[in-house]
């Protein structure tokens, strides 16, 4: 089998043979003598590659990723990095570059953009090759200098996606291996018992608790379905296969394979014994549930919809309760900032004139489905239970963490006369990264740009020859709740009037402590009941008889179908246009928003299978089981139903400009999730791309600069605190300490409500104190603002639908704490609208009723200085308790990014910003 060319001589070292203790000085001291000792570097390719004749974008497509391409470290690099700090060539060269736009974009120029992001021109310059490998004679990986990217170049359409395979394994094998264990809910018996890991894997095998013949019935239906395409789809999932095993024999066999498997117990560091488990098929199809779960599947949180309508028609009777409840949800605000703003509309899931089949349950019957079982060891913990509570409600809530933006302006409105785009996904921070670049030149496939690990057979994030393309998660609403009637017992339900057994599908899981991972010995096992109507998540009574809620997804046994889409965005002689462009991404399933940039178009298309319902269902909330509110033409058995035509799904081709930050798509057009309201963080591009667009000549300089501004803003502060201090304002503040708190407040909101150093590294905010009165005021003033007029419940129901904050040091779902994005769910909309209408100011799609001071505007002034004096008197202590990472009242820190360990190298922190993790900056010059 072909070995790799290493691309540093640490890359040379093999697992240690003597490697008693973990981490012992004097072992240490011997292996960096042995890593200083000079050894030949890896040789430059003698096939040097010059500016690409494919590539049309002129020197003006950019991006950058962070921490670094090399996601893999052999054990002695560990060592060093756990030790000393050191890393591994490419383990995060992008980092600081990253890190430093924030300080750096208010001098940026076109000319220093590179200084920020890397070039992402096609090929690579002959002084520039760092290393060259050919796994096979018809593939050559080249890798640059600069960041160690990998350019794959074949010559066959088997050796390119083989060598795709080959590269991604060298970057990323042992990330791809525990996220196909993640996708099987397989993690901690694979790399620990950690609590983290016990949530990680448990949240996404309840959405997902496919078996082995599930995972190979998906690519069996996604191949059968899509004729020539398909079989091309197999003939390179294949292929990529290929190329990653034969990288798991190469390192095996010369022992520079990912030193987390000897930390884990999978290898011995002295007699190499044990496996690396070659990849399969059914592992790519794990993996893309994953990732189709964590970023693409909107909707959900029917029974939390149901539950605090009930709480609202119980306070206020059915008729208000309803009204209330519906000003709350803001299902089309006229206020929300759009990506389609140009009037049109896209209707769906709306709400129906005479709703049909709702299945409320009883008051106070409601429990979660349990998931884990029969806990021993370190799994009865509280620790353990904490964590699963935590990731049963990630899981079924439908405030998705949906991340990413995009930045579009046409050509018309830009100094070059080409479209700019500036745009990506925000997936979090990791060690080593979910996304990997590489460039991919072949027969049929000509791309560069980002991929998930273990997905990487075709770029999905990134342009192609004379194009770019990127995504955000658009969140509509493909998952209904269905109300099962049981019968004989809790596990068998009605289908079309036939007592039918629930499928048990059930996964045990035991570990115990390795150096990597010390967590006591434990086991538990997870049990899912599943019914054609899709996995069990909840039992209730309705008019007390007992039913099962189950969810049911479009996508569901189909993660595999959206490699069609992916294939298309590839070929470039598939997408050529906007529509080509527009027809690709309809294949892909996934709810998301995709945004299209050429040297003289632009373009938008929202995509996933939006079911289409039966008439007067209301998406809103649970439905009965019953054959009249299934969805149309609904096949249990492949999952599979009429879905809304392509023309229906918000779509658009050169808009003056685009602008998405998860915010609501068009006029019409419902999302799961709640919070589409008078502001968004979309507000936050769509106030500065306007303004841009409406003074001309944008750059891509200037577009950046719009984005990384935005990245720094409150959202609080900048749109919701000046109507508050207008309240406060009202008659002169004769209280030292709030007079004291609202000058603080005036002048950060004066100086642009940003939360930034005050100087670059001083890990200091300027208007620290107005940013900690801040974060400590907004949960004392919305609960003293909302709860005193709809009632504890009530309030509490509501904040079950929507958190009442998301501050940079909050937490954020799946990715935890210090993950950068911040403000996509809060109440700053119902604040905003709620104090607009109590100043006596104009409310389009207000609240029902005013409820800040129960409408007085002396007595909401009254409660805002109360709350703002006790939050002024908070500690930075009180507001920033620390955590693993910050000590208490580190407000720098609490704010800080970190990059989440998946494996055994760590980095260090950078300031707060809210942005992409995967970003390109494009503006191409000339079309084929």
């Amino acid at each position: 089998m072909p070995r790799r060319t290493p691309r540093t001589t640490l890359d040379r070292l093999r697992t240690p043979r003597r490697f008693p203790k973990f981490l012992k000085a004097a072992s240490i001291c011997v292996l960096i003598a042995g890593l200083l000792s000079p050894l030949s570097q890896a040789a430059a390719a003698d096939t040097s590659t010059t500016a690409a004749a494919n590539d049309y974008c002129g020197g003006q497509c950019s991006d950058i990723l962070p921490p670094g391409e090399n996601g893999n470290a052999t054990l002695a690099q560990i060592l060093l990095n756990q030790a000393f700090g050191t890393q591994p060539d490419h383990a995060e060269d992008q980092l600081a570059p990253y890190g430093n736009l924030p300080s750096g974009a208010s001098t940026l120029t076109d000319a220093k953009i590179n200084t920020f992001f890397n070039d992402a021109s096609f090929g690579v310059a002959s002084d520039q090759v760092a290393s060259t490998t050919k796994p096979r004679t018809d593939v050559t990986i080249v890798r640059d200098k600069k960041t160690g990217v990998p350019h794959i170049t074949g010559t066959t359409r088997y050796g390119t996606e083989y060598g795709a395979g080959y590269a991604a394994a060298q970057d990323r094998l042992w990330l791809m291996d525990v996220f196909r264990h993640v996708g099987r809910g397989q993690l901690t018996t694979f790399a620990g018992g950690a609590a983290s890991n016990q949530g990680l894997e448990q949240e996404f095998w309840r959405n997902a608790p496919y078996t082995e013949a599930d995972l190979q019935a998906q690519i069996d239906n996604a191949i059968a379905g899509n004729g020539e395409r398909g079989q091309q789809a197999l003939a390179d999932a294949n292929a990529y296969l290929d190329g990653i095993n034969a990288y798991i024999d190469a390192s095996d066999g010369g022992r520079y394979f990912p030193g987390e498997y000897v930390l884990t117990g999978h290898k011995d560091s002295v007699t190499n014994a044990g496996t690396i488990d070659h990849f399969k098929l059914t592992d790519l199809v794990a993996l893309a549930s994953v990732i189709g779960a964590l970023f693409g599947s909107g909707g959900g949180g029917e029974v939390n919809n149901a539950l605090s309508l009930l709480a609202a028609q119980s306070k206020y009777g059915v008729t208000e309760g309803t009204k209330i409840w519906e000003s709350f949800r803001e299902r089309n605000d006229p206020e929300a900032v759009l990506t389609v703003h140009n009037g049109e509309s896209f209707p769906y899931a709306a709400k129906p004139d005479s709703p049909q089949g709702e299945a409320l349950p009883d008051a106070g019957s409601v429990t979660q489905e349990q998931l884990v079982y029969d806990r021993t060891g370190s799994a009865a913990t509280s620790t353990a239970t904490s964590a699963s509570a935590t990731a049963a409600t990630t899981s079924l809530t439908s405030a998705k963490r949906g991340m990413s933006n995009a930045l579009v302006v046409s050509g018309k409105h830009t100094a070059g006369g080409h479209p700019i785009a500036v745009f990506g996904p925000q997936t979090g921070y990791f060690a080593p990264q979910l996304l990997m670049l590489q460039e991919i030149q072949g027969p049929g496939i000509s791309a560069r740009g980002a991929s998930f690990a273990g997905l990487s057979m075709y770029v999905e994030l990134g342009r192609g020859q004379d194009y770019s393309w990127s995504a955000t998660t658009s969140g509509q609403d493909i998952i209904d709740t269905y109300a099962v009637e049981l019968c004989q017992d809790d596990y068998h339900y009605l289908y079309h009037g036939t007592c039918t057994a629930m499928d048990k599908v059930e996964q045990t899981n035991s570990w115990k402590p390795t150096v990597a991972d010390g967590t006591a010995a434990g086991s538990y096992r997870m049990q899912v009941y599943r019914t054609k109507y899709g996995p069990v998540e909840y039992r209730a009574t309705i008019g007390g008889k007992k039913v099962a809620y189950t969810t049911l997804r479009s996508s569901f046994l189909h993660e595999a179908d959206s490699i069609i889409g992916f294939q298309m965005l590839n070929d470039p002689d598939y997408v050529k246009n906007p529509a080509t462009f527009q027809s690709a991404v309809q294949h892909i399933n996934y709810t998301f928003n995709w945004f299209y940039a050429d040297s003289s178009h632009t373009a938008y298309y929202n995509s996933g299978d939006n079911p289409v319902r039966a008439t007067g269902v209301d998406a809103e909330f649970p439905v009965w089981a019953r054959s009249a509110y299934e969805w149309k033409n609904w096949n249990p058995t492949t999952n599979t139903a009429d879905y809304t035509a392509a023309s229906a799904h918000p779509n658009s081709i050169d808009q003056d400009y685009y602008i998405s930050w998860n915010n609501k798509q068009a006029k019409g057009y419902t999302t799961a999730s709640w919070g589409d309201g008078s502001v968004h963080r979309g507000n936050l591009l769509e106030d500065r791309v306007k303004k841009l667009v409406a003074a001309g000549g944008v750059t891509r300089s200037s577009l950046v600069k719009a984005m990384a501004d935005a990245a720094l803003a409150d959202l609080r502060a900048e749109d919701v605190l000046p109507d508050l201090l207008k309240v406060v304002n009202s008659s002169t503040v004769t209280d030292s300490t709030a007079a004291a708190a609202v000058s603080k407040l005036s002048a950060w909101v004066t100086a642009g409500a940003k939360r930034t150093e005050t100087s670059s590294g001083s890990h200091t905010y300027a208007d620290a104190d107005a940013i900690r009165i801040l974060d400590a005021w907004w949960p004392l003033l919305v609960k003293a603002e909302f709860e005193p007029g709809l009632g504890s419940d009530l309030y509490t129901a509501f904040g079950n639908n929507l958190p009442i904050d998301e501050s940079p040091s909050a937490a954020h779902g799946p990715t935890g704490s210090h993950a950068g994005s911040s403000f996509q769910y809060g109440w700053w909309s119902y604040v905003d609208k709620d104090i607009r209408a109590v100043l006596g100011e104009s409310v389009q799609g207000g609240l029902s009723q005013k409820y800040c001071g129960g409408g007085s505007l002396s007595a909401c002034r009254d409660t805002l200085i109360s709350t703002l004096k006790e939050a002024a008197g908070k500690t930075a202590s009180d507001v920033y308790p620390g955590d693993d990472q910050c000590s208490a009242g580190d407000q720098w820190c609490a704010d800080s990014i970190v990059q989440r360990t998946l494996g055994g190298i760590k980095h260090g922190k950078i300031s707060w910003q809210n942005r992409p993790t995967y970003q390109q900056v494009v503006e191409y010059t000339s079309h084929r």
